[in-house]
């Protein structure tokens, strides 16, 4: 399924799942004019199921998103062919994936808005983890912004749940290619960004 049909499927869907999930979680947006042109690698932190639908509906119809997950979801019956026509794409954790890579960066070079949690998991207790270095390397390698984006942990029923999106920034490099130990620093810095963002979300 291309990008295109996969953008196409999500804003068919827009206007059937948005009625019921803003009535169920609504959400207040911080920094929205944020959001750049063309393409962004959006690093967010994660803690619930809820967190991907959530930021479709802060993006909005206007920026359809594509997703790295993990591949085990992918092969779930059923789920696995609705998410991958929803713009979901797996990934082998805890392995070098060369094609999960390449595809990330081949949407970002095209000008779509892809989403990763740098994190690689969700985090049960609520608490910013540290980041992998896979979200730093394929923003620095594709020559895109990053994009941080704070998404709190508790989400109340029928109550608001306010994200934040921070201003986007492209990591430095010394040299022609970023090293690991760039990656690493971009990680970090991430991660602080992000961090950083909590006290907005009031």
């Amino acid at each position: 399924m291309t990008a295109d049909t996969t953008e196409l499927v999500q804003k068919t869907c827009y206007p059937i799942v948005y009625p019921f999930f803003n009535l169920v979680h609504p959400c207040r947006v911080i920094g929205r004019e944020h959001i750049p042109a063309g393409g962004a690698l959006i690093c967010a932190n994660h803690s619930s199921y809820a967190d991907p639908v959530m930021l479709c509906f802060v993006f909005r119809r206007r920026y359809p998103l594509h997703f790295m997950a993990k591949a085990e979801l992918m092969r779930v019956p059923f789920l696995g062919a609705i998410i991958r026509a929803l713009g979901v794409f797996g990934v082998e954790r805890g392995a070098s994936d060369i094609g999960a890579v390449k595809q990330s960066m081949k949407l970002l070079r095209d000008g779509r808005k892809l989403v990763i949690f740098p994190e690689g998991t969700r985090s049960k207790d609520g608490e910013i983890a540290e980041a992998k270095t896979g979200a730093a390397m394929i923003a620095m390698r594709s020559g895109v912004p990053m994009l941080p984006v704070y998404i709190p942990q508790k989400k109340h029923w029928f109550r608001r749940t306010t994200v934040v999106i921070g201003a986007p920034y492209q990591p430095e490099i010394a040299g022609r290619k970023p090293t690991q130990e760039e990656y690493q620093h971009a990680s970090e810095e991430l991660m602080h960004r992000i961090r950083s963002l909590k006290e907005l979300a009031v």
